[in-house]
This record gives structure tokens, C-alpha cells and sequence, in this order.
């Protein structure tokens, strides 16, 4: 019971500190949240729970794989200025770019 409520302290403790930054130096906490800090959280969690190093291995290039992919979603945000959606279809265009994007990431990831 302990590491599960250690899990969720480290991790709350993370996005509560790039939420609290992100009105004082909100370059700074982007560039923080941009990070790949959830992803090595989850790493050493996943590696530290499980003791599987051919998981977890597949479970960083299945991330890496699927970062391109996640940056579909904000491809309309991009275009905005350009298309006649406003926010919520513009929100919806991009959640139908990611459900896109997952596809071909479990594609991808046949291949590997």
C-alpha cells in the first residue's frame, strides 16, 4: 500500500509545482511540463514495481513512438487562426488527430 500512495505524492507533488509556477514564470513551467518528467517517473515506477528490464525497454520506445504521434492534437491549436472552428471544434478536431495518431502508433509499434 505504501508505494501506490508514494506514486501518487511524487506525482502530485509534480504537476501541483508546474501548476503553481506556471502563474509566476509561466515560460519556465512550460519548459518543465514539456519535459519528459512523467515519462521517467513512470519509468523508474513501472521498473521499480515490476523488476522487468525488457518491459520497460519496450515501454520507452512504445513513449517514444507515441510522442510524435501526441503532438497531432495540437495541430488544429496551430491552424486556429485559419480554420472556422472556434475552441471546442477545434478541441474536437484534435482529440479525432490523436485517436488518428494511436492507430498508427500501434502500427508503428508492430514493426518494432
Amino acid at each position: 500500500m505504501f508505494f501506490p500512495a508514494l506514486k501518487i505524492a511524487i506525482s502530485a507533488c509534480v504537476i501541483a509545482f508546474a501548476s503553481w509556477l506556471s502563474n509566476k514564470k509561466p515560460e519556465l513551467a512550460g519548459f518543465i511540463i514539456a519535459l519528459p518528467l512523467s515519462t521517467m517517473l513512470v519509468l523508474l515506477f513501472s521498473y521499480a514495481e515490476y523488476h522487468d528490464p525488457a518491459a520497460s525497454i519496450r515501454f520507452a520506445r512504445s513513449i517514444l513512438a507515441a510522442i510524435p504521434m501526441s503532438l497531432l492534437f495540437f495541430v488544429p491549436f496551430l491552424l486556429a487562426d485559419r480554420l472556422p472552428f472556434g475552441f471546442w471544434g477545434t478541441y474536437a478536431a484534435g482529440f479525432i488527430l490523436l485517436v488518428i495518431g494511436y492507430f498508427a502508433h500501434t502500427f508503428i509499434m508492430k514493426l518494432f
